[in-house]
C-alpha cells in the first residue's frame, strides 16, 4: 500500500468526520488509475468495518448518461452501503450530516441469494432477487463543490451519503423494468424525471455488472444485500426543509424530508 492511497483515505475520513470539503484528489490518485482509486475506498471500508459498521449491500453510480454527464464520466462505479446510511421513509433527515447533498431516484433490488460466481448469468441473478423496492439515495461528496472526476467519486465510495427506501416491496417478474417512468417531485413539482433505460439500459444489466464485479473483487454480495441499481434521472440538490417524492411505475413511491436547517 503506498503512502498516496494511505493519504487519500486519511482526507476523505477527516471530511466526513468534520463535514468539511476538501479540494480533489485526482492530482494524487492520477498515476495510480481507478485500482489505486478502489484501494482507498478499500481501505475506508476495512476501517469502518472494523470500528463496528456492518455492511448491508451496495451502490452502483454513474449509470445514468444524465449523471455522466452532469460528472463528466463515462462508466459505472460502486461503493458500499453501510446499515447506519438506511433512513427510515418517514424520518426527518438532518442536513448536518452531509456536506453538500443531493436526491436521486432509483430502484433498489434485495437479494434471497448469495452471488460468488464472477461469470453470474442474467437468469440466476433474476432468480437470486428476492423483490424489489422504490428508493432515493442521498448522494453526497466529500470533494468540495462537486468537482470530481471518477477517481474522486471511486475513492470516495461513490460519493454516498445516505438511502432510504419505499415499504412496498414488488416482484421484479410483474414488471418492465427498461420501461419503468420516474418522476422525482420536491413540494409537488417535478425536478428529476426518467426511466429504467437511463440505468444502463435496464436496471438488471446494472445489478448484474455490480455482482459480477463484487465477485472478482472478492467482497461478493450476499442473501439480504440491497443493491442501490443506480440514477433513473438526474441528481437534484436538496433544499433545506425539502419535501421529496419519487414515483417509480410498476415500483412504488418513497417519501422524504430534510430538516429546515442549512446543509454546511
Amino acid at each position: 500500500m503506498t503512502d498516496v492511497i494511505r493519504s487519500a483515505a486519511a482526507a476523505l475520513a477527516r471530511a466526513a468526520e468534520t463535514r468539511t470539503a476538501i479540494a480533489p484528489l485526482k492530482p494524487q490518485l492520477e498515476p495510480l488509475g481507478i485500482d489505486g482509486a478502489y484501494a482507498v475506498q478499500n481501505l475506508l471500508t476495512e476501517r469502518a468495518l472494523g470500528a463496528g459498521r456492518k455492511l448491508a449491500g451496495r451502490k452502483i453510480g454513474l449509470t445514468s448518461k444524465a449523471v455522466q454527464t452532469q460528472l463528466g464520466v463515462d462508466q459505472p462505479d460502486y461503493g458500499m452501503l453501510f446499515a447506519d446510511m438506511e433512513i427510515g421513509e418517514h424520518e426527518e433527515i438532518a442536513l448536518g450530516r452531509f456536506i453538500q447533498p443531493k436526491v436521486e431516484a432509483e430502484i433498489a433490488f434485495v437479494l434471497g441469494r448469495d452471488l460468488s460466481d464472477p461469470e453470474l448469468t442474467l437468469s440466476r441473478l433474476v432468480q437470486a432477487i428476492d423483490f424489489a423496492l422504490p428508493a432515493v439515495e442521498i448522494v453526497d461528496s466529500r470533494i468540495a463543490d462537486w468537482k470530481i472526476s471518477i477517481l474522486d467519486t471511486i475513492a470516495d465510495n461513490a460519493s454516498s451519503g445516505a438511502y432510504v427506501l419505499g415499504g412496498s416491496p414488488v416482484k421484479i417478474d410483474t414488471i418492465d423494468l427498461r420501461l419503468c417512468g420516474m418522476v422525482l417531485e420536491h413540494k409537488g413539482e417535478p425536478v428529476s424525471v426518467g426511466c429504467g433505460a437511463a440505468c444502463l439500459g435496464n436496471p438488471l444489466a446494472a445489478a448484474l455488472w455490480l455482482a459480477r464485479t463484487m465477485a472478482t473483487a472478492g467482497r461478493p454480495l450476499v442473501a439480504g444485500d440491497v443493491i442501490l441499481s443506480g440514477a433513473l434521472g438526474p441528481m437534484v440538490s436538496v433544499t433545506p426543509g425539502g419535501a421529496y417524492q419519487a414515483r417509480i411505475n410498476g415500483v412504488g413511491s418513497v417519501n422524504l424530508r430534510f430538516a429546515k436547517e442549512a446543509a454546511r
